[in-house]
């Protein structure tokens, strides 16, 4: 639980890192290959269920839906906003998650509740990029990288839900080394055609190799592990404590803005995430 609460906080500032040599296609694309290439490759040694056919399409599918359109959105994103801004907007990607699966026939409704934490978290969202909105206009970024983390957001909502309804017979891990390898092949040819030259160093090498490592390998295992051995409620916890943790490595890195708005809006937030968990249907572990 620890390594999922700090080590996916930390991505933020490796993405933005890793975007001063490359691109957000090549990022994407490089980390994805690597870290799901490794992961399978273990799979296979081990002899874990390798998905195939029908299963083998579906896994890919959601792969797109979660990491390929989640990440790459949080990645574009991130040459327009701070790290630590994004982390904030990417907290409200829960609320997308109750409200489609409340339009799912079979799904769990909104109440009165559910609704207003939503809306008391689009509201401590809207804190961080209005102001922004009426001095710069639509030249500002701060609502362009609110409205790209919001499709990032739903495509992370959606292929969870398509996951959960489709479920495969590999074991969890080889079914996100699948979606990493997929969606890495699926980034290359962009990444191939990038015009902008990608700038080696060792500070972006150092960067992909520790998205890959403690972003896609670590932080995603450990994740899958507190997951069977800890109650849900608990595990979700951690979307609390990302946000911390990148704010406070933008701020001390790249001395990203955090003041007093930052930190009432993170509260608004956070307040409305506690009310949609207390108040979403209870089901069985």
């Amino acid at each position: 639980m620890a390594s999922v609460c700090f080590f996916w906080g930390t991505t933020y500032l490796g993405i933005r890192v890793a975007l001063e040599s490359f691109a957000p296609a090549v990022l994407v694309s490089y980390r994805f290959l690597l870290s799901g290439a490794i992961m399978l490759l273990a799979a296979w040694k081990l002899g874990y269920h390798l998905p195939r056919g029908r299963e083998l399409l579906w896994t890919c599918v959601n792969g797109f839906l979660i990491l390929g359109v989640g990440n790459g959105c949080l990645t574009w994103s991130e040459q327009l906003i701070p790290s630590s801004l994004a982390a904030l907007f990417i907290t409200v990607s829960p609320f997308w998650l109750v409200g489609m699966e409340s339009l799912i026939p079979g799904g769990d409704k909104l109440t009165k509740a559910t609704a207003l934490g939503m809306l008391a978290g689009f509201l401590g969202a809207a804190i961080l990029f209005v102001p922004d909105l009426f001095e710069r206009g639509m030249s500002g970024n701060a609502w362009r990288g609110f409205l790209i983390l919001q499709i990032a957001g739903c495509s992370w909502s959606f292929g969870s839900i398509v996951q959960k309804r489709y479920p495969t017979k590999a074991h969890p891990i080889v079914g996100g080394a699948v979606q990493q390898l997929a969606v890495g092949l699926l980034f290359l040819p962009p990444a191939l055609l990038e015009p902008r030259a990608t700038h080696w160093s060792a500070t972006s090498i150092g960067a992909i190799l520790y998205l890959v490592t403690f972003g896609s390998i670590v932080g995603y295992s450990s994740y899958l592990y507190a997951l069977d051995k800890l109650p849900v409620a608990f595990v979700s916890l951690y979307t609390y404590v990302n946000p911390v943790v990148a704010a406070a490595l933008g701020w001390l890195v790249y001395r990203e803005p955090f003041g007093a708005k930052e930190m009432l809006a993170m509260a608004i937030i956070f307040l409305g995430v506690a009310i949609v968990k207390k108040f979403s249907p209870k089901k069985p572990r």
